[in-house]
């Protein structure tokens, strides 16, 4: 009983912190976003979700509720005493050599309160090293890794609100650079009507260490979703509005789509705008311990809008597995015929595993 007692003591003294570490740390991130607006947007790999269901639900979800705790990456609000104990790997064979791997931990702290701490590695793999006048001069390695805490706690009945404080250490061959930034979140969650909506201000921060001269800001991001169930069938359909910081965004298109070297052309409407703000996903749950889930981007699709597009670009597939203390997860997409993506998800909780 004393080291249960020990126990609870330092995990109060750990939530305490980290409450306290959001509130001192949000006036100066966004000091830091407002700093680096002038710069070019950097660390890109942080838009890409290590969670099987969210990848499977289009890539951006920060409404979907299930038992997974590699979910609060998209959104801190979703993290609660119910992931208490519990333990997130994930895997993703990305495009080209690069992979991405990492580890996720919740912790309840009381009945309306909970911790998370996480690490993500991106490796990309060997790159060849050129002098100006592109002669080989051997190999060098580039990676990014983001180190992240989260703190969650119940508001009123139905309400949650939570913040994740991100660390993100980059290092491209002799050159290295850090960021600091924190993501904000609430969610509102009615489970007699299966309904759950959400709104989330991401990656707010900017660079502590630059790699150079010039300042990259970081791709911060205010998006808003919603997941309703549909009446009595297994299925839960979800909309999730991202880049709402800003309307236009136009793509690029081939004049001539049968010659690879057409001439791009500049595209933009009211339509396109609207869907490229847009992530649609559908899930299909027949058990509690199985779903099955589908996205279409269309961001994805139309970023993609060169040569030989793959007919599955911008959609996405994956599917769920409960069993007894074990969760697996995996997803797959084909953004461009020449660029696969497969990740994976294993989730467990200690507490089941010693029971």
């Amino acid at each position: 009983m004393c080291c249960v007692y020990r126990i609870m003591i330092i995990t109060k003294r750990i939530s305490a912190i980290i409450t306290r570490a959001a509130l001192l740390l949000a006036l100066p991130v966004c000091a830091l976003s407002a700093d680096a607006q002038d710069g070019s947007t950097a660390y890109q790999f942080l838009n890409v979700s290590p969670s099987t269901h969210v990848y499977a639900l289009g890539g951006h979800n920060i409404s979907i509720i299930d038992d997974d705790i590699n979910l609060v990456e998209q959104n801190p609000a979703l993290l609660g005493p119910e992931f208490n104990k519990q333990v997130g790997l994930n895997y993703m064979k990305y495009i080209g050599s690069t992979n991405f791997m990492g580890a996720r931990y919740g912790q309840g702290i009381d009945d309306h309160s909970a911790f998370a701490a996480a690490i993500q590695y991106y490796g990309y793999g060997k790159m060849t090293m050129t002098d100006v006048e592109g002669n080989e001069m051997g190999t060098f390695d580039a990676r990014d890794i983001c180190f992240s805490a989260t703190y969650s706690r119940d508001i009123v009945e139905g309400w949650r609100g939570g913040a994740t404080l991100k660390y993100v250490s980059s290092h491209y061959e002799s050159y290295s650079a850090g960021a600091l930034a924190v993501d904000l979140g609430v969610n509102y969650y009615d489970p007699d009507h299966n309904f759950s909506a959400s709104l989330v201000v991401k990656n707010l921060g900017g660079e502590v260490k630059k790699f150079g001269e010039k300042r990259n800001s970081l791709p911060w991001d205010i998006q808003v979703g919603i997941s309703k169930g549909l009446g009595r069938s297994p299925v839960t359909a979800s909309i999730t509005l991202y880049n709402l910081r800003r309307w236009h965004l136009p793509y690029y298109t081939p004049g001539d789509k049968n010659t690879a070297t057409s001439e791009l052309v500049k595209k933009e409407s009211f339509g396109s705008n609207l869907l490229r703000h847009l992530v649609f996903g559908i899930d299909i749950q027949p058990s509690n311990n199985l779903y099955l889930a589908i996205g279409y981007n269309y961001k994805v699709r139309t970023d993609m809008s060169t040569y030989k597009r793959s007919f599955l670009s911008g959609f996405s597939l994956g599917a769920g597995l409960k069993v007894r203390a074990f969760g697996f997860g995996v997803a797959f997409a084909q953004p461009h015929n020449g660029a696969s993506t497969f990740m994976f998800n294993l989730t467990t909780s200690i507490g089941e595993l010693l029971r």
